[in-house]
């Protein structure tokens, strides 16, 4: 398995717009096959820090799914209201 948590922070006068195309996000993108989960996730502390927290299947599911028509036309109208650059990293879970 693979998570992803990707970070956004943003512009305040833009939080509404982003919730609505990122609702249609996680519903579309929690409804693919390899995917296990698929949140999307504020800060407590500051209303404009938003984080995807994801786990999929294996590095071909997450391929698939950033190939998608919704991540394809989604995700530039999301970079429009960021209020800088998007922090992504890619986590496997350790095994003892």
């Amino acid at each position: 398995m693979i998570k992803i948590v990707a970070k956004q922070i943003i512009r305040k006068e833009c939080i509404e717009k982003y919730r609505e195309l990122t609702k249609e996000l996680v519903e579309k993108s929690s409804a693919e096959a390899g995917n296990i989960t698929y949140t999307s996730n504020q800060s407590i502390a500051d209303e404009r820090v938003h984080c995807f927290i994801e786990i999929w299947k294996d590095q071909e599911a997450i391929d698939i799914h950033n190939a998608s028509e919704h991540f394809q036309r989604i995700i530039p109208q999301l970079a429009e209201l960021f209020d800088g650059p998007e922090v992504v990293d890619l986590y496997t879970e350790v095994e003892f």
